[in-house]
């Protein structure tokens, strides 16, 4: 098998079950998107995305030419209810995945209605597009960790604790939940399966994204500059990008076997073990870099925009109910990270190789 070519042994879900299928995914332009489509086409799905332009440059789906793996491509906003119904119905997938977003939480103090409108009534506008459509069977809603109203505990947050959000941005996301759930209970309960996942901090090749630790440390190194940590011992739930993604679909897979048993939230993060402030993982890229990496810290003046000290992920629901676990750990999600960075200033070409790279040293992992 070349470096170019993908391992389909050791996948948390059935691969057989991906062949054929119509998947329309929302988002498919974004960091996770690309990998996402990356994936369901390696198992021989029909990818249709929809999403607006790349936010970046670069990006990951421009350098990984991800448009040619779809069946195809819509530039357009969810916030445009007739135009994303019309391409879904036109699609006619048998599973929808909802990724489309405004991720970011500092952006989200600077244009919260902006926020609020993709991330609330975005939702709102797949779920009626859903609706519209009868092929679709099993629908997939991507919030965040950050959709937990965040008291700060040393305990790992759990499905069942309250919603929240302190800032627009993790507000929003609790909102999109309280959306799914009212839908799902509304409109779904024999019909479409609808469930939601909690997924923590991703890290992995291809991201260029402002104000996020590890795309900040890329994009310092190649230069030869200090990247700026903020919150060194702020916790958050870091984890490879393959991690959820893989989980992602290993729970699609069961909605559509059991509808009414896996209409529900799902948390996905690492090991409860592994804990690791910002501070660490900054250490972990100047380790795996080399050469003069470096960072510093800056501390927030008292006007800084708030973010969580503190955020753990209980996943032992979702281990238990759909036979996942993470296999990345720490120093391995960052190692294969900085590979991947490096690999892409060698060769710009070379994006999709070291993304299978990737995908088959986690399917080697039992």
């Amino acid at each position: 098998m070349g470096y170019g070519e993908c391992s389909l042994e050791n996948m948390v879900m059935t691969t057989s079950f991906w062949k054929g299928k119509t998947v329309f995914i929302t988002g498919h332009t974004g960091f996770k998107g690309s990998w996402l489509t990356l994936l369901l086409t390696n198992l021989g799905a029909r990818v249709v995305g929809y999403s607006l332009s790349p936010a970046t440059e670069p990006n990951l789906f421009t350098l990984a030419k991800i448009e040619e793996l779809c069946d195809r491509s819509y530039i357009g906003d969810i916030r445009d209810l007739v135009v994303l119904r019309d391409a879904m119905q036109a699609a006619k997938p048998d599973i929808v995945m909802h990724l489309a977003a405004q991720p970011l939480v500092r952006q989200s103090y600077t244009d919260p209605v902006g926020t609020y409108s993709t991330n609330v009534m975005g939702t709102v506008n797949v779920l009626e597009a859903v609706r519209a459509t009868p092929s679709v069977r099993a629908c997939l809603v991507i919030t965040s960790d950050k959709c937990y109203e965040n008291q700060e505990w040393h305990y790992a947050y759990r499905e069942s604790d309250a919603l929240g959000g302190y800032d627009p941005y993790s507000n929003s996301k609790a909102c999109a939940e309280l959306v799914v759930s009212a839908y799902r209970r509304s409109f779904f309960l024999n019909g479409v399966s609808v469930a939601t996942a909690r997924a923590g901090n991703v890290i992995g090749g291809g991201d260029w994204a402002e104000d996020r630790l590890v795309p900040d440390a890329m994009k310092a190194f190649s230069i030869a500059e200090p990247f700026v940590v903020r919150h060194p011992d702020a916790i958050r739930p870091w984890q490879h990008v393959l991690e959820p993604l893989m989980g992602y679909l290993a729970l699609v897979e069961r909605q559509w076997n059991k509808p009414e048993k896996y209409a529900d939230a799902f948390n996905f993060g690492p090991h409860p073990h592994q804990q690791a402030t910002a501070g660490d993982i900054a250490q972990l890229l100047v380790r795996y870099w080399g050469d003069d990496a470096r960072f510093k810290i800056v501390e927030s003046g008292a006007n800084a925009a708030h973010e969580a000290g503190r955020l753990i992920l209980d996943i032992s629901r979702t281990c238990a109910r759909l036979d996942w676990k993470p296999r990345f750990d720490h120093e391995q999600a960052i190692s294969r990270t900085v590979n991947w960075y490096k690999g892409i200033i060698k060769n710009p070409e070379a994006a999709r190789e070291l993304c299978n790279i990737d995908i088959n040293a986690y399917n080697e992992i039992l």
